[in-house]
């Protein structure tokens, strides 16, 4: 496995409301580029926790995954026409800081979600089950390689 934890961090989110489309299969980030959907979603002030980021989330609701791709926003955010939004409660997240070749597949498997509970683990935090996590799509740390060809991405896991 070549996506390498470099940071863990426990990181404190206010109430936001995440706004995007709802999958109950994978999540097809493929329509969000065909259909220019973040860039729709960019016209509003995004939540400072979010940054310039695009979000993927999951968590278990009636014992099935529930996924979204969207952005965080301030909780009491106008939701634009086309789109759906779930409110999420202030949350602490246990924050992976992975990071591995640019396109690899590494960052989304279960080997590397064991890894990053391990790691919560490690640092005394617990997690909390069938509640949030989220890939955190930070722009240049996952948009722009360092020079080895390496990307990272942010992985949060939330905890009690």
């Amino acid at each position: 496995m070549s996506a390498k934890i470099l940071e863990v961090k426990k990181e404190s989110c206010p109430a936001v409301r995440l706004v995007g489309k709802r999958y109950d299969a994978s999540p097809d980030w493929g329509q969000w580029w065909a259909n220019d959907w973040f860039a729709k979603l960019e016209t509003n002030p995004r939540h400072p926790f979010n940054g310039d980021a695009y979000i993927g989330a999951v968590r278990v609701t009636e014992g099935r995954p529930e996924r979204w791709i969207g952005m965080f926003f301030p909780e009491d955010a106008t939701v634009p026409e086309g789109f759906e939004y779930v409110d999420i409660p202030p949350t602490d997240y246990a924050v992976c800081y992975l990071c591995a070749p640019e396109n690899s597949s590494d960052f989304y498997t279960m080997e590397t979600h064991e890894m990053c509970l391990n790691a919560l683990k490690a640092a005394g935090m617990t997690r909390r089950e069938d509640d949030w996590c989220f890939e955190r799509y930070q722009c240049p740390r996952f948009t722009t390689p360092d020079e080895n060809g390496n990307v990272i991405l942010d992985y949060g896991i939330s905890v009690l």
